[in-house]
């Protein structure tokens, strides 16, 4: 690998890490740069999940006062989000790379309307948190009942249980803003404040990352390119470093439109055969 090349996946690794962190969609950076560089789609797909872990790591762990008291809840939707973290991961492997490579452009036009929706999203949750009702943290909010230590109850409960498992299973075979997608979901569901929700969402999304990278490397560790995935892992474990102290202070537009960038370039590259 050529001294350009890394420094361009290091770089872009803190991208992700930062982005991640913040708001969920990094890997609409890092997957498009290793597409540039000429790594096939699953090559390049594999090594950027095992490599962002690291970010995802270290970004959860910038949260963790975010994650204090939502223990239960945590060990209610973990096993979720791990089975179908492993159930799309194995789908990646067993399916051919046309399949993947016919899929992963819709699925990245999917990841970009959700980027562009990620503003409403907020929004509608801040709304909903400023609702009369319970204060965020200690009961149900409007509409919806919950069991001891905020875990819901009833349809919501199904509903969050069913998605989390969902986004799992999008986050092992793909995961481009699958932080999106849980943020979107857990704020929807659960009477809790945004930075409550930013920080379990880091924590399932870091553990969708796990899974699928033990999966990747048990039934297919010629997948992965070593050299890629240190180069991701130093980038985004700094990434995820500043993402948890920083990142609530860049700028979420110019966040936002660098990524939509970089998507619809690897939509074209994927469609045009790289």
């Amino acid at each position: 690998m050529d001294p350009f090349a890394a420094v361009t996946i290091a770089l872009a690794g803190v991208a992700a890490g930062t982005i991640n962190t913040v708001v969920g969609s990094g890997t609409l950076i890092t997957f498009p740069t290793l597409l540039s560089l000429g790594y096939p789609p699953v090559t390049a797909n594999v090594s950027n999940n095992i490599g962002l872990i690291f970010g995802a790591v270290s970004g959860t762990w910038g949260y963790r006062r975010e994650l204090a008291g939502q223990r239960r809840l945590v060990t209610r939707l973990a096993p979720l989000s791990a089975s179908g973290a492993a159930c799309g991961a194995l789908a990646l492997l067993w399916l051919p790379p046309t399949a993947f490579e016919a899929i992963v452009p819709v699925l990245i036009a999917l990841a970009l309307v959700l980027v562009l929706l990620q503003p409403r999203i907020s929004a509608a949750m801040t709304r909903r948190r400023t609702t009369p009702g319970p204060t965020p943290g200690t009961g149900p909010g409007p509409g919806q009942s919950s069991t001891p230590g905020g875990i819901p109850a009833g349809r919501t409960g199904v509903v969050l249980g069913i998605g989390t498992a969902v986004a799992g299973v999008y986050g092992g075979y793909f995961g481009a803003a699958q932080g999106v997608l849980l943020i979107g979901l857990l704020g929807s569901a659960l009477p809790e404040t945004l930075q409550r929700v930013n920080g379990l969402k880091n924590l399932l999304s870091a553990l969708v990352n796990t899974v699928a990278a033990v999966t990747f490397l048990v039934v297919r560790p010629e997948a992965a390119d070593w050299t890629v995935i240190a180069l991701i892992a130093v980038g985004s474990l700094v990434g995820g470093v500043l993402g948890a102290r920083i990142g609530r202070w860049l700028p979420q537009p110019v966040l936002r439109a660098v990524i939509i960038v970089v998507g619809v370039v690897a939509i074209v590259r994927l469609v045009n055969g790289g």
